[in-house]
């Protein structure tokens, strides 16, 4: 026994390949095998994410009240039914502003270390911005609605991609490791 402890299967190299499986945001290593492990984490991702969009809903939904309520009363049904096809708008603009951008992430998919860069970057970020949005929610109450459908059209369409970019990045930067160095751009 030579005493060394050996490794987990997930960070052993791949077959054929010297390179490491990387482990990415969210996903760990399951990304490479995507058996139960993986579609444990995506499902807990998207059980939090309906959990999260819930509440936010309800919260809007609470503080669109208490603006509706200083409204007119003739003005209410209007008021309304402007909100309806506002937020039936925005739900289905939302979504498809995900879906293009998720079309372009995939066109250049961050590699590993770039998507944990990016995810310790946008968690720096969200203190600020939390702080940001409590002043920006009350001059928004009244077009609440729509902002948080908006919210739900793209945590929907990001919840149901078949594959993540960085997991493209990832099997793409395995794939280059496995052939071989590849070509620099412009050379």
């Amino acid at each position: 026994m030579s005493g060394i402890a050996s490794r987990a299967s997930s960070e052993a190299p791949a077959p054929g390949d010297s390179v490491p499986v990387p482990a990415l945001p969210r996903l760990g290593r399951t990304w490479y095998r995507r058996g139960a492990p993986y579609w444990l984490r995506r499902a807990r991702t998207a059980v939090f994410a309906v959990l999260a969009m819930t509440l936010f809903s309800l919260f809007v939904l609470g503080l669109y009240e208490g603006v509706r309520d200083l409204l007119p009363s003739a003005a209410r049904e209007v008021w309304d039914g402007v909100q309806v096809a506002a937020s039936a708008v925005a739900l289905v603009w939302g979504g498809v502003a995900q879906r293009r951008e998720h079309r372009e992430a995939l066109l250049d998919p961050p590699d590993p270390d770039r998507a944990l860069r990016a995810r310790r970057d946008h968690e720096r970020r969200v203190p600020g911005r939390i702080a940001l949005g409590r002043g920006l929610v009350l001059l928004a109450a009244p077009v609440m609605p729509a902002i948080a459908a908006h919210v739900v059209g793209r945590l929907a369409v990001r919840l149901t991609v078949r594959e993540y970019p960085s997991e493209v990045g990832a099997r793409r930067r395995l794939e280059a490791h496995a052939t071989g160095p590849a070509p620099r751009k412009g050379a």
